[in-house]
């Protein structure tokens, strides 16, 4: 049925983005991103945050950049989020194990997964309160280092329910789920 290709194709698209994450994470592949080339999107203070992440996050961030130039966009508070959305990981930095685990979990788990997502990040339940609260945490994070407040509002909004209501959030998420 229609239904059943739709899905299969969600899967495997999901599938697809999370071997590129995979591959992106592998210590080989930890290129790193230029400082020259976070100058015109980031000040200093923001970026000793970015340098926080790990190196996969750091390139992840860096090609979401990439790709909302390509597609013509050019806010520099959408810039800025891009390459910060998800620094709040420094706080927790997830493992490719711990990674995997969310994706499963959630793949297999759905409600299990939301309820692990509360509480303290300890423990088993660590990469699924990282997921869930990261968004919050980085949005605090920039915001300290000097972010506006309209990026720190997409960092902290970049995993919500994609609306249309704004375009540069569904800007953001499209990339992030893109790349």
């Amino acid at each position: 049925s229609a239904y059943n290709r739709l899905e299969f194709l969600v899967i495997l698209s999901q599938l697809a983005y999370r071997t590129r994450q995979f591959w992106n994470a592998l210590p080989g592949l930890r290129r790193r991103v230029e400082t020259g080339s976070l100058l015109p999107y980031l000040p200093p203070s923001q970026i000793v945050l970015f340098r926080r992440m790990q190196p996969s996050e750091q390139r992840h961030a860096y090609q979401m950049l990439q790709g909302l130039k390509a597609s013509g966009q050019t806010d520099p508070h959408l810039l800025a989020a891009a390459l910060l959305h998800d620094v709040g990981k420094v706080l927790f930095p997830l493992s490719l194990l711990e990674r995997a685990v969310i994706v499963l979990g959630k793949r297999f788990f759905r409600q299990r997964a939301g309820r692990w997502s509360e509480g303290t990040p300890s423990r088993l339940r660590r990469p699924f309160v990282v997921a869930a609260h990261h968004p919050d945490w980085g949005a605090d994070l920039a915001g300290q280092a000097g972010a506006s407040s309209r990026t720190v509002e997409l960092i902290r909004r970049h995993q919500d329910i994609p609306s249309i209501d704004d375009p540069l959030l569904a800007a953001l998420q499209s990339a992030d789920n893109e790349i």
